[in-house]
């Protein structure tokens, strides 16, 4: 067994080494904390909702979509996808492009409004 003993110097330089990591390894997560973003919010009362497709309503069609859009520093909707489909393509194609005439509180990046993703989910239910 060997024993290996630092003198006073060379624990001295690690406990700076490790402060020194420790420090900026704070102040990146400080930076990237302070980098905050908020997404945008859609304005329901900007648009109409959508119209349930007359095949589907007759299919009984129901569902949840999730949907993407990609708002503009005006609020406006420059693109859009479904990301998680109901089940149905009508219903997905009708509330994609419902929603996307609506019009979205821009969202933010450190303060500042900037080109972000929204994320939005549409149920469809029979009433």
């Amino acid at each position: 067994m060997y024993l290996y003993f630092l003198s006073d110097t060379k624990r001295n330089t690690m406990k700076s080494t490790i402060s020194l990591m420790v420090s900026a390894l704070l102040m990146t997560i400080a930076a990237t904390a302070m980098a905050a973003e908020t997404a945008p919010v859609m304005d329901n009362k900007s648009c109409d909702p959508p119209k349930y497709p007359k095949a589907a309503l007759m299919n009984e069609e129901t569902g949840t979509v999730s949907m993407g859009f990609l708002v503009g520093v005006d609020g406006k909707v420059v693109d859009s996808k479904v990301e998680k489909s109901s089940g149905s393509k009508s219903l997905d194609k009708a509330a994609l492009s419902a929603l996307a005439q609506c019009k979205f509180k821009p969202g933010t990046k450190d303060g500042k409004p900037e080109q972000l993703w929204a994320k939005v989910d549409f149920v469809w239910k029979l009433e």
